[in-house]
């Protein structure tokens, strides 16, 4: 755990502030949940919660799915990183930040055929998004799923785009049962 030296008192209703140069370096937004752990220093834990982490093997099948039947590389995304990759290796994307580019186009709510470059990771610009589905549930974006290639522009239509849709509507209702 990280000291930032920053202290806070508890209010009679038991909240507190999280300070805003942590909440903008931490992408925390107004609405995001929350979970609390505990540690066994008597530490207090909080830590951003993703809808979608608790079904990632899930969502890793259907990734590997829609890669599979498009033949390009597939990503899905919470609203913060990468959580499942089909079509290629794992390792240089999951678990990376995604892009502001791509944080834009999930608060924009609009599945989108890109005319432009849109890196997928905030640090790297090795992977471009050639299609991206925000993933909406009971009127929350929980994240995106995408098509991507490693610079060589793929042939992308509106299969592609139908598919991202419907694995993205997919997962959008099966999180609101």
């Amino acid at each position: 755990m990280k000291a930032t030296g920053i202290v806070r008192k508890v209010d009679e209703l038991g909240r507190i502030v999280i300070p805003k140069e942590l909440r903008r370096t931490m992408r925390i937004r107004v609405g995001d949940p929350l979970e609390i752990y505990t540690d066994r220093e008597g530490g207090v834990i909080f830590k951003k919660y993703s809808q979608l982490g608790d079904i990632t093997d899930f969502v890793s099948q259907l990734c590997d799915t829609i890669s599979r039947v498009a033949g390009l590389p597939a990503v899905i995304t919470d609203r913060d990183s990468c959580i499942a990759v089909g079509g290629m290796a794992r390792r240089e994307v999951m678990d990376h930040r995604v892009s502001p580019q791509i944080e834009q186009i999930m608060e924009e709510r609009k599945g989108v055929h890109l005319d432009r470059t849109v890196p997928l990771l905030e640090e790297s610009e090795k992977y471009q998004v050639h299609i991206a589905v925000p993933i909406l549930s009971e009127g929350d974006v929980l994240g995106c799923v995408t098509f991507i290639s490693d610079g060589n522009a793929p042939s992308v239509g509106d299969v592609e785009l139908k598919l991202a849709q419907a694995a993205s509507s997919f997962l959008g209702r099966h999180m609101e049962n």
